[in-house]
């Protein structure tokens, strides 16, 4: 291979560079998403009707769990500035709490925003994160979701978010209504987003009264209505949380789904419609969201209705549920806390209206939400634990199929009564018998291993991928070293020594890295992983001797067993500020210490450098001393509330 000049080299290194850090994506930032998946839904014996006609899902948009139920101050604009009583600003949605229905947190996953949660909510999946980037109304690959299931879903709201779901629905399936783009202004009082949403919905239950045929549409089952209400999420990021604006807003959607609680009611006066009340995603004291901490993943979510379980109350002391004190304050100690992760949302709705589980749900149905017999609960979730097994299958069967020599999940590879379909068999037989309990934990216990088993799948990759990758950075290293001494210690004067053995050795590898990618029909991205560390390292190995005569010519010197302990040493040295570099993202004080004796770097030139330089040590300590401060403090800047 021909020896790259000054100008190559650079341009290799960030063709290197941006091509391997992309390699991030193709590791990490898989989709989840796939096809061919037959649908699974709840048997229900002797064809018994679905426990609701028609759903109502409300979605809080920022909404954090505890800000939604905590006591306050009266947050109302019109309010008494003098008066301290705490009062509720959520007292509907507390009542149903207390009175009517089942509520828990919702668990969400990072990043915790808009888009990623409403899929987990509406989908039931967790969509690869990087799709957070494509923009709200993209969508990379289309996933069905509760809407596309339903016989026909009405929604309004934010045109960033209601795209997303009609745009890989059934044509006609689903309707949305949004307010324009400019409507969100985050420079003024963000309420009017939220009560526009209410208000179509009260126009459409009104144009039925004149529409025949608006009016047996909505005398259909299977129907969803979706309310997304983005006032929250926009008054949190101008106001923040704890402010009167963001708490106010809070009165002005409980209000909110009491009025359109009480339309829908008396609309059909049948007692058949059931109502979810949830958030998206949370958000921090600063206004922010994005990240893993537990304000921006706790999220209410409150179910009432057609088939939902009235709340469970403890005869004396705390209920269950409550026992990391996060919902101390809430004033729900004597009913019991049902938390799920965010993805169950999607399976609960999904049953309750009857539809069949979207086919890329990996949530997990949380039958204590539930108004139903032993029975029943057993066959659902017996549904839940087919629809994943389902896609579990497929996606085997794909890698299978791209792989040369596939490695199953153990677990889920036996045979007779382990296989699949004996466990299968063996939840059957149970419910068949009557031992529901038993059923019911047996197909978590599957759930569970399946959920693992597409956790296999996801990550099969990663370990070549992660391979190849380090390998070929570590020969970036090795590359870049012999050629720093071949152009600057050795000024270009070294030859390159290769053998028809080694020619072959590292062609061979190639080629057979090459063949594993076509046959997989991988990215054109793997053949660049793959060509880069076999480039270097015959290089590496062909300017072997550049190596040796740069390291004649550096540590010649050393020669002694001193010597070479101290270069071991500045080794060890070099190596523990690279690792303390490295773990300063996750302990910001370890600049300090490093800053700190920073500031002693004039002692190391001895107490003659500092008289003579009086002035530029003291300027040096105090930099460093300042700079050490600075890393103590928070990475956020969180407002004084005692001062405001």
């Amino acid at each position: 291979m021909a020896r790259l000049g000054r100008v190559g080299f650079l341009a290799l290194a960030v063709v290197f560079h941006l091509i391997y850090t992309y390699s991030i994506f193709d590791i990490y930032f898989v989709s989840p998403i796939v096809s061919g998946m037959r649908p699974y839904g709840v048997e229900r014996s002797s064809g018994a009707p679905a426990p609701a006609k028609r759903l109502v899902l409300f979605v809080a948009d920022g909404l954090r769990a505890d800000k939604a139920f905590q006591a306050f101050p009266d947050p109302s604009p019109d309010a008494d500035p003098e008066n301290n009583e705490l009062i509720r600003v959520s007292p509907f949605i507390r009542s149903k709490v207390l009175s009517h229905g089942t509520f828990g947190v919702s668990h969400t996953r990072v990043p915790t925003e808009s888009r990623p949660g409403h899929v987990a909510l509406i989908a039931g999946l967790y969509e690869d994160v990087s799709a957070v980037t494509t923009g709200w109304k993209l969508n990379p690959v289309n996933f069905d979701s509760v809407f596309n299931k339903s016989r026909h879903t009405w929604s309004w709201g934010s045109p960033d978010i209601l795209p997303m779901f009609k745009e890989g629905a059934v044509p006609g399936r689903v309707d949305a209504e949004m307010y324009s783009e400019e409507a969100e202004d985050f420079t003024v009082d963000a309420t009017h987003l939220d009560t526009w949403v209410f208000s179509k919905v009260h126009d459409l239950f009104e144009s039925a009264k004149t529409d025949p045929e608006l009016d047996r549409k909505l005398r259909d089952d299977k129907l969803v209505f979706f309310l997304h209400l983005l006032g929250l999420d926009t008054t949190g990021h101008s106001f923040r949380p704890y402010s009167n604006e963001y708490l106010h807003n809070i009165k002005v959607v409980d209000q909110g789904v009491q009025a359109v609680t009480k339309l829908v009611e008396d609309f059909y006066g049948d007692d058949k419609t059931a109502f979810v009340f949830t958030a998206d995603h949370g958000m921090s004291d600063t206004g922010s969201h994005g990240d893993g901490h537990p304000d921006n993943t706790r999220t209410p979510l409150v179910a009432w209705g057609s088939g939902v379980a009235r709340p469970q109350l403890s005869a004396g002391g705390i209920a269950a549920g409550h026992e990391d004190g996060f919902s101390a304050d809430w004033g729900f100690d004597q009913v019991r806390r049902h938390d799920v992760a965010q993805a169950d949302v999607a399976a609960l709705m999904a049953y309750l209206v009857g539809l069949d589980f979207p086919v890329n749900s990996v949530g997990q149905l949380p039958l204590d939400y539930l108004n139903a017999s032993p029975e029943e609960k057993a066959l659902a979730a017996l549904a839940n634990t087919q629809a994943v097994l389902e896609m579990y299958r497929v996606k085997e069967g794909q890698k299978r199929d791209a792989v040369i020599r596939y490695v199953p999940y153990e677990p889920l590879s036996g045979y007779h009564e382990n296989s699949i379909e004996g466990r299968l068999a063996r939840i059957e037989a149970f419910i068949s018998s009557g031992d529901h309990e038993e059923a019911i934990a047996a197909s978590a216990e599957l759930l569970r291993v399946a959920l693992e088993g597409l956790r296999y799948l996801q990550t099969y990759d990663w370990l070549f991928l992660r391979t190849i990758v380090s390998v070929g950075y570590l020969g970036w290293i090795a590359y870049a070293l012999t050629t720093v001494i071949d152009l600057h210690v050795l000024h270009g004067s070294s030859d390159s020594h290769r053998t028809t053995a080694s020619i072959s050795f590292f062609s061979s590898i190639l080629v057979a890295l090459f063949s594993v990618f076509l046959y997989q029909g991988s990215s054109w991205r793997y053949y660049f992983y793959a060509f880069f560390p076999v480039y270097f390292w015959e290089e590496v190995f062909a300017r072997r001797k550049a190596l040796i005569a740069g390291r004649q010519i550096v540590l010649g010197h050393v020669r002694s067993f001193t010597g070479y302990l101290k270069f071991g040493l500045q080794l060890l040295a070099f190596l523990g500020v690279m690792e303390a570099m490295v773990q300063s993202y996750f302990h910001r004080e370890i600049f300090t210490v490093c800053f700190a004796l920073g500031a002693l770097w004039p002692v190391i030139h001895g107490f003659s450098f500092i008289r003579s330089h009086a002035l530029l040590s003291a300027t040096w300590a105090l930099g460093c001393g300042l700079m050490s401060s600075f890393t103590l403090l928070p990475v956020i800047k969180v407002e004084n509330l005692d001062t405001m």
